[in-house]
């Protein structure tokens, strides 16, 4: 049965949001919460030069980590990179340029971008040169601060424990970390989820992830589900 509502769909349609040399905005911690079978399809796809922006580089062979490690990335924007040796390798090599930005400021920064801000004043990482090199300072009130650009990006990809058919979002417990600041900052927000539930299934209490930011669902990989509305 069709879809009533546009937004539960397959991985293979919504292949084609990811090109070359795309912006490419994800959720995750380590690796936790970032959507496995998106990063699959992105791999398999063979999308190349690609700018990442999310918390960390994952691990090797788990998360993100695995764009990083087959060299689909050209650069990278993330509070750390330290779980994963090869981001590392490939920044000291010149293979991987490397934007720092610290965890809390990074998260900011991508909230900044949904909620259609352009930037924003911070003191944090003013005398560490990894975190204020090339940004501009402004003076206020006798004091220097940093200009914190916002983020967005073209795609921004997440995951979450369910989902209705409007796209409305739960997470589970750690899982949620970032995944709900990228949801608002990208152009077109692609959601991999555990469940698809009927609409009136989720409590509003519930929701932390308003559909109207979700552009797309899709169903995790061997998660058994069907139509909510069959």
């Amino acid at each position: 049965m069709k879809n009533p509502f546009g937004k539960i769909t397959t991985l293979e349609a919504v292949m084609e949001q990811f090109h070359d040399g795309m912006t490419l905005m994800f959720g995750g911690f380590g690796g936790v919460g970032s959507p496995p079978t998106l990063i699959e399809g992105i791999l398999n796809k063979g999308i190349v030069d690609i700018t990442l922006i999310g918390n960390d580089t994952g691990f090797p062979h788990i998360g993100i980590g695995k764009l990083v490690r087959e060299e689909r990335a050209k650069k990278v924007i993330a509070s750390h990179i330290g779980s994963n040796p090869i981001a590392g390798q490939l920044m000291h090599t010149g293979k991987l340029e490397v934007e720092f930005s610290p965890q809390g400021i990074l998260a900011e920064r991508i909230r900044a971008g949904g909620v259609g801000l352009a930037a924003f004043f911070s003191d944090i990482g003013m005398d560490n040169e990894l975190v204020s090199k090339n940004k501009p300072r402004f003076h206020l009130d006798g004091k220097d601060y940093l200009i914190e650009t916002a983020l967005t990006a073209e795609v921004a990809i997440v995951y979450a424990k369910k989902a209705d058919e409007y796209g409305n979002l739960i997470y589970d417990k750690s899982a949620r970390n970032t995944n709900p600041l990228v949801a608002m900052a990208g152009d077109i927000t692609i959601a991999e989820v555990e469940e698809i539930v009927p609409l009136g299934s989720l409590d509003p209490d519930e929701i932390i992830t308003p559909g109207v930011f979700v552009d797309f669902v899709i169903p995790s990989k061997g998660v058994n589900w069907k139509w909510a509305w069959e």
